[in-house]
């Protein structure tokens, strides 16, 4: 697939996904949604690659639904889901991509831009970038799951004051509830860069499936069920070249050489 609203990149087993649309902010289309599912299930196929990252070019991340298309209907679009199954959703298949998926929010991002940024498993914000949830103030109700994700990220009252209020925070503030993690804006991108290459070169790329796996199922485990199946896991991981690896490296002092197995 060409691409014509984003780019996409592989450099030391990072693929940099980037939203390319800055004269409008990045704003959210058609064309920008299917290219985004396209890119995700490159990186997803592609063996040398261990962590994504996905960004704006430009000012901002994702301002949003582009207005020009929200205009263009009646009344905005209602999307069933084919079942309850949460990597069924509109936008599950990013909670299903078994490889860390990190948002670098650079800039502005609001509705569902910053819908998409939840489903990451790490998220990082530029100081002074300005993020809000607009639902209410445009008549509409928080969509794709917002409802549920956000609480479960930074918990029932300050969710309820982003969507209730559909107010702009600022990056400093986001930092404090726990939305995403705080850096410098002079360099951030290199920053989020050198902190996925970590992930992408110092982890066991099995290991980090298999945490993925964990966190998702945790959301409806009991501490019990939870830690049942953390020592399944870890029996398996024992007969693993990555578990030798992992504990061979660190004997000889040097940088891993893990094979994903």
């Amino acid at each position: 697939m060409e691409f014509t609203e984003l780019r996409y990149a592989v450099t030391d087993r990072v693929a940099s996904i980037t939203f390319d649309r800055p004269d409008r902010l990045n704003a959210w289309t058609p064309t920008l949604e299917a290219e985004l599912r396209e890119a995700i299930h490159l990186a997803q196929a592609d063996d040398d690659v261990r962590c994504a990252v996905l960004t704006g070019a430009g000012r901002g991340f994702c301002a949003g639904m582009d207005m020009a298309v929200l205009g263009a209907v009646a009344r905005p679009p209602v999307l069933q889901a084919p079942s309850d199954d949460d990597l069924a959703q509109r936008y599950g298949y990013l909670g299903g991509f078994d490889k860390p998926l990190i948002a670098a929010i650079n800039g502005a991002a609001a509705g569902v831009g910053l819908c998409l940024a939840l489903h990451a498993d790490l998220r990082y914000v530029a100081a002074g970038a300005k993020l809000s949830f607009p639902y209410a103030r445009r008549g509409l109700v928080a969509e794709h799951g917002t409802a549920w994700l956000l609480p479960r990220l930074i918990g029932p009252m300050h969710a309820a004051d982003l969507l209730l209020t559909g107010r702009t925070v600022l990056a400093e503030e986001a930092d404090r509830m726990g939305l995403a993690c705080l850096l410098p804006a002079e360099g951030f991108l290199d920053a989020v860069l050198a902190r996925a290459g970590e992930i992408a070169n110092a982890a066991s790329p099995r290991a980090t499936r298999v945490i993925k796996q964990q966190l998702r199922a945790a959301r409806y485990q009991t501490l019990g069920q939870a830690t049942r199946e953390a020592d399944r896991e870890i029996a398996a991981c024992r007969d693993t070249d990555d578990f030798r690896e992992g504990v061979q490296h660190f004997l000889d002092k040097r940088a891993p050489r893990f094979t994903g197995h």
